[in-house]
C-alpha cells in the first residue's frame, strides 16, 4: 500500500518536472531597438524587457496595432483562421488589461502610445495526444479526488516580441517572450494553437503589468481583476469600443469547453468588423 501510494506522488512531481516545452527567446528584427533590452530571466518561460517608467507615466491614450506573424511561425501553423485566433486572443486581452489605465484607441488614430506585437515562433501542439491527455485528464477526475496533472506530450509553445512606441516612434517599452505550455498549468486542447491561443492571454498579461505599472513585472498579480476586466472577460461590453475590434471573450462558455479540451474556435468567434465600401 506503501509503495502504491509513494507512486501516485512520483508520477505528479515527474510530469511536474519534464512535462513542459522548452521555446527559446527568438528575435524576428521588427523592434526599433533591441539594445536596451535587459538579460533573460523567467522561470516557466523567458523574456527580455526594456520600460521607461518615467514616460509611461504620462501617456493617456493608447492604440494597438493587430498582431502580425513573421515569416517562419506563420508558416508553422497551415490554418489562417487559427493563426489569427491567437493573434486575435493577444490583441483582445491586452486591449482589456490596458483599459484599467488607459484610454484606449482604435488603431490609426492619434495616440501617445502605439503597441507592435510579432509572433516570432508558434508550437504546434500535437492533436492527437491533446485529445489523449483530455480523455486520461477527465477520466481520472471521475475516479481520483485530485486532478492529474496533462500527459507531457505534443505540448506548443509560443514566443512574441512587442512594443509600445511614442507618437515620434521612439520605443518607451519592449519585450522578447518566450514560453512553452506544461502539464500543470494548460489545459490539453485538440487544436494546433490550443496552447499558443492560451499562452497569447499570458504574454497580454505580461506585457499589460510593465505598462501599467512602468516597471518589470514580478511574480503573480495578486490583486482583484477589475470590474471592467470581469465584464469583459464573462463575454460583456468592453470599457472602451476599441477593443470591441478584437471580439468578446467566450467566458464561462469557453473555461467549460476548455475544460473538456475542446477547440478555441468553438467558443470564440471572429469578430463582426465594420462593412467597408
Amino acid at each position: 500500500m506503501f509503495a502504491f501510494r509513494s507512486l501516485c506522488f512520483a508520477v505528479p512531481l515527474t510530469l511536474a518536472v519534464t512535462g513542459c516545452t522548452s521555446v527559446p527567446l527568438k528575435e524576428g528584427g521588427t523592434l526599433t531597438s533591441y539594445s536596451n533590452l535587459g538579460v533573460p530571466k523567467g522561470t516557466f518561460g523567458k523574456r527580455r524587457l526594456y520600460v521607461d517608467g518615467r514616460h509611461l507615466a504620462t501617456v493617456k491614450t493608447v492604440s494597438i496595432v493587430p498582431t502580425a506573424y513573421s515569416f517562419s511561425a506563420a508558416s508553422r501553423i497551415k490554418s489562417e483562421a487559427d493563426r489569427s485566433l491567437v493573434s486575435n486572443a493577444l490583441d483582445r486581452a491586452l486591449c482589456v488589461a490596458l483599459s484599467d489605465k488607459y484610454q484606449m484607441v482604435s488603431a490609426g488614430q492619434p495616440a501617445d502610445l502605439t503597441i507592435r506585437s510579432v509572433v516570432t515562433d508558434i508550437v504546434p501542439t500535437n492533436k492527437a495526444m491533446a485529445g489523449v491527455a483530455t480523455a486520461v485528464t477527465v477520466g481520472t477526475g471521475f475516479v481520483l479526488p485530485v486532478s492529474v496533472p496533462r500527459l507531457p506530450f505534443g505540448l506548443g509553445g509560443l514566443a512574441i516580441e512587442a512594443e509600445a512606441v511614442d507618437g515620434g516612434g521612439a520605443q518607451s517599452a519592449a519585450m522578447v517572450w518566450a514560453r512553452g505550455a506544461n502539464s500543470i498549468q494548460n489545459n490539453p486542447r485538440v487544436s494546433e494553437v490550443g496552447d499558443a491561443y492560451g499562452l497569447a492571454s499570458k504574454f497580454a498579461s505580461d506585457f499589460s503589468r510593465m505598462l501599467i505599472s512602468g516597471k518589470e513585472p514580478k511574480g503573480l498579480s495578486l490583486s482583484l481583476p477589475s470590474r471592467q476586466r470581469m465584464q469583459s472577460w464573462l463575454g460583456g461590453k468592453p470599457k472602451y469600443s476599441a477593443c470591441d475590434t478584437f471580439g468578446r471573450a467566450p467566458g464561462l462558455v469557453g473555461v467549460v469547453a476548455a475544460k473538456y479540451g475542446a477547440p478555441p474556435e468553438w467558443t470564440d468567434k471572429k469578430p463582426k468588423l465594420p462593412m467597408t465600401h
